[in-house]
């Protein structure tokens, strides 16, 4: 059995998925998550066990590891990268590191040729962009600007972005279809295996201080 393991702590709590494969294989699909907004860094390794247990499987099965860098929080993402590179160090799975807005990026589902916008946020009257395959750490009306001036298809936007009353008319007006950043399997990411290179060396994007803020300094 080969299976690709998802594991998301950027944002709230953790996020965990297990999946077939999608690297030429053969095995029966398989998938299975666990989605905790409350659980603390200290879960992920019971997590672990229950998804394995859940799916017949071993440590050993688990070929490719998936985790977000960030943007988000100091301790989530610490904890996260730091537990998927344990995961990977003896060499015998891969680790490949994505951004939380490439990630949320997939769950468009969107065709080539499609624009995408991904929009959460950072903080009040800040927000996180990702736009034509570019990040950015922005004020809300440089993300209304960037949307209004793009042919943007689809958005996908956290809870904070769906109930902001600017994002929201900005998205009608775009006529973009919207989904959210939650609800949807983690293996809608897989396509990003295909995208980037493993690496052991994995560095997070934290909110405070934000590499978005050291570009701009």
């Amino acid at each position: 059995m080969n299976l690709d393991l998802y594991v998301d702590t950027s944002r709230k709590g953790i996020s965990m998925a297990l999946s077939t494969s999608t690297s030429g294989s053969t095995d029966a699909p398989l998938y299975e998550e666990i989605v905790d907004p409350s659980a603390k860094g200290e879960s992920l390794s019971a997590n672990l066990d229950s998804l394995l247990e859940r799916a017949g499987a071993t440590l050993d099965d688990v070929k490719r590891v998936m985790v977000t860098v960030g943007p988000g929080s100091f301790s989530g993402l610490r904890t996260g990268v730091a537990f998927c590179q344990g995961l990977c160090f003896s060499g015998k799975r891969n680790l490949y590191g994505v951004t939380t807005l490439q990630a949320l990026e997939c769950f468009a589902q969107a065709k080539e040729g499609d624009c995408v916008a991904t929009v959460i946020r950072a903080r009040n009257g800040y927000w996180y962009l990702r736009l034509d395959g570019m990040e950015k750490f922005i004020e809300t009306a440089e993300v209304i600007h960037s949307l209004t001036t793009s042919k943007v298809t689809h958005v996908v936007a956290d809870e904070a972005a769906l109930a902001d009353a600017e994002m929201k008319a900005v998205f009608e007006q775009l006529g973009a279809s919207v989904s959210t950043d939650t609800g949807k399997p983690l293996n809608l990411w897989a396509p990003l295996f295909d995208t980037i290179k493993p690496t052991l060396i994995q560095e997070a994007n934290y909110i405070q201080p934000s590499y978005f803020e050291k570009l701009k300094a």
